[in-house]
């Protein structure tokens, strides 16, 4: 475990666009608030170096999967605790969120979980080649303004760091309620896989397989939302070649 150090990124990493939003909601709660100070640190990955490698991040697990922007941690808090044996590491720059998994740590006494406060390209890029057997990118910001499409979390740059963190064998969840960014998913994946060769293949076979969620699936709040609004989620599943 590695405590968390200031990280001012590269001239590469600052020309970025944000991929995500707001960074910070309400205070925290004085329980929140001390776990941050208290439990956090342990937790947390430091971006310091060039390259990092999940088994020095966790003392003994089989695997590692990674979840990008998990919001307030229930989807990763509820895998963490089916499956001790895995170590997962989770991305999100709001802060609230990351409390309430912090806090959930605490009370379900999960040892296999880490957390990175920050841009998960930054982490992508860092790993280990082939080191994580799942990504998940579950109901990202869908940047709905075709203007502001750009910053979706998935385009050629974000699959080229997941082609290489995930071994063979290896998959990417990715769900969203927006039909568009659906769409735009797929296009993608389809125009790296031309101009790369065949690297992620989408498992479905009929449209039960993407319109059924994931077996052990908790549903997330984003989900119950976007139900209760009418729209229909898509479940996407590809395994990397």
């Amino acid at each position: 475990m590695s405590p968390r150090s200031s990280h001012l990124g590269s001239a590469a990493e600052k020309s970025r666009r944000h991929v995500y939003g707001r960074t910070k909601g309400k205070s925290l709660r004085s329980r929140q608030a001390k776990l941050m100070e208290t439990l956090f640190p342990g937790v947390s990955i430091s971006l310091a170096g060039s390259r990092i490698d999940p088994a020095d991040l966790f003392a003994d697990v089989d695997e590692t999967w990674l979840e990008v922007g998990f919001g307030g941690g229930e989807h990763l808090a509820h895998h963490a605790a089916l499956h001790p044996r895995i170590g997962i590491i989770g991305c999100e720059p709001f802060i609230n969120g990351v409390a309430k998994l912090v806090a959930a740590i605490d009370e379900r006494n999960l040892a296999n979980i880490r957390i990175l406060t920050d841009d998960a390209r930054f982490l992508l890029e860092r790993l280990t080649p082939a080191s994580l057997a799942r990504v998940f990118v579950l109901y990202p910001d869908p940047w709905p303004k075709k203007r502001h499409n750009k910053r979706r979390f998935i385009n050629m740059e974000t699959l080229g760091f997941l082609a290489a963190a995930l071994r063979p064998g290896g998959e990417l969840r990715f769900a969203s309620d927006i039909p568009d960014y659906v769409a735009w998913t797929l296009a993608h994946i389809d125009r790296f896989n031309r101009e790369n060769g065949e690297t992620f293949r989408w498992t479905a076979e009929q449209a039960a397989d993407w319109r059924t969620p994931y077996e052990g699936w908790p549903g997330t709040r984003y989900e119950a939302k976007a139900i209760r609004e009418g729209r229909v989620p898509a479940y996407l599943t590809f395994r990397r070649l």
